[in-house]
């Protein structure tokens, strides 16, 4: 029968792991079955070594150590959202558009502040 520390040792050539910050700061404390599924779902993450985009990836001991030992975890897995590329001339076309609208709408106005006998408004010429 296998002791404790052979059931739960991990092989040396599997890598370590790194798990975003916001999975670890839970308390698992309580009964496994009793835990949330977002809990749960850290803890599978963490025990069959899932490597996910901007969550958790498999880390060496070399890396750690190149690292100096440094286990911020932003040193290891990037968090950031990638930013939605802008169509600039779909955004200028829209802008133009509404600018036309706009002294459309500025004329109709002044024709009625112009019967009221009322200041107009500027024009955007």
């Amino acid at each position: 029968m296998p002791n404790s520390k052979d059931t739960y040792s991990r092989p040396s050539d599997t890598p370590s792991f790194v798990v975003r910050e916001d999975t670890i700061e839970y308390g698992f404390i309580g009964k496994l079955q009793s835990l949330k599924y977002e809990y749960r779902e850290g803890i599978d993450t963490y025990q069959f070594r899932k490597e996910e985009d901007r969550y958790s990836k498999r880390i060496g001991m070399e890396r750690i150590a190149e690292e100096g030992y440094n286990l911020n975890i932003s040193r290891y897995i990037s968090t950031a959202v990638g930013e939605e590329e802008i169509d600039l001339a779909a955004t200028h076309a829209s802008l133009v558009e509404i600018e036309n609208a706009i002294q459309i709408a500025t004329a109709k106005h002044n024709e009625f502040l112009k019967e009221l006998e009322k200041p107009l408004l500027p024009s955007a010429d």
